[in-house]
């Protein structure tokens, strides 16, 4: 079980303002003065991809959807991820004119789409498009450690002693002592 809480602020505010891969394209920061033109990761799509069982977007402005989303995917056996776009008021705001935080508490409310089930693919954010939000992703799946039991038990058979409780020292769970 795997839980990712991304706050996605679109730059890396912490060190200056650089250009971050969740960056849009055609804005201004620290490292890309001129105008951003990278392709910026489309996170919700990368992560459905590398099959997390459940992926969500809001923004700081969705404060009720966000935290029943948490509670899902806190619920939720497996790895869940909850993008959380943020604003960063004194860098990436203020260098592409685009006003303080509660200007982009505004900019959220008018923009955001709530779009449950939403193909990942599609969820792709510009500068002043619009913010497709929701679940994405909320499916089953076996977890690592199943599967990992499970083809462990299938491989070794009466050798392999599932353990009560994992350990950190896989040689401790595939040869326990005296096996």
């Amino acid at each position: 079980d795997l839980k990712v809480i991304c706050v996605n602020n679109l730059v890396y505010a912490m060190t200056g303002g650089q250009t971050a891969p969740t960056t849009p394209g055609d804005v201004i920061t620290a490292t890309h003065p001129y105008g951003t033109f990278d392709q910026p990761f489309n996170v919700p799509h990368l992560l459905d991809a590398a099959g997390a069982v459940y992926v969500a977007r809001w923004t700081t402005f969705h404060v009720r959807q966000l935290a029943r989303s948490m509670e899902e995917a806190f619920k939720k056996k497996g790895f869940c991820f909850i993008e959380i776009l943020s604003p960063c008021p004194t860098l990436y705001q203020r260098r592409n004119k685009m006003g303080d935080a509660l200007d982009t508490m505004k900019f959220y409310k008018q923009h955001s789409k709530i779009k449950h089930g939403a193909p990942t693919s599609e969820l792709d954010l510009t500068r002043n498009g619009e913010i497709i939000v929701g679940k994405f992703v909320d499916r089953e799946r076996p977890e690592y450690r199943e599967l990992l039991n499970h083809k462990l038990s299938e491989t070794l058979g009466a050798r392999y002693v599932e353990p009560e409780e994992w350990t950190h020292d896989m040689h401790e769970v595939v040869c326990p002592e005296g096996a």
